[in-house]
């Protein structure tokens, strides 16, 4: 598990009996509250946070949906190239109207 120095606070209500549930595992635990709860977090991070994945997929994903323009502009105007930025906003504007 990989710690650096902490510069973040986070805080958030919670009932008293989890936060008595939390106590009692981290006294179990030999750690602080603030150990345990590292640990929580690190451990979903591990298991189901694989950010790695899932910025590789998130890249894929933006990729292909930008590959899709590429080349899309066609037709028998000689001012496409001046005016694809307008051209691709527009296409996006209508694309996304909700």
């Amino acid at each position: 598990m990989h710690h650096m120095g902490k510069s973040e606070v986070y805080s958030w209500r919670l009932s008293p009996r989890l936060k008595a549930e939390l106590d009692e595992a981290a006294r179990l635990e030999k750690k602080s509250l603030a150990q345990l709860l590292d640990t929580i977090a690190e451990d979903w991070l591990e298991h189901f946070g694989d950010r790695t994945a899932g910025s590789q997929e998130r890249q894929q994903r933006i990729r292909d949906v930008a590959l899709e323009s590429v080349g899309a502009l066609r037709g028998n105007d000689p001012s496409r190239a001046e005016n694809a930025r307008s051209e691709v906003r527009s296409r996006l504007a209508r694309r996304h109207v909700r």
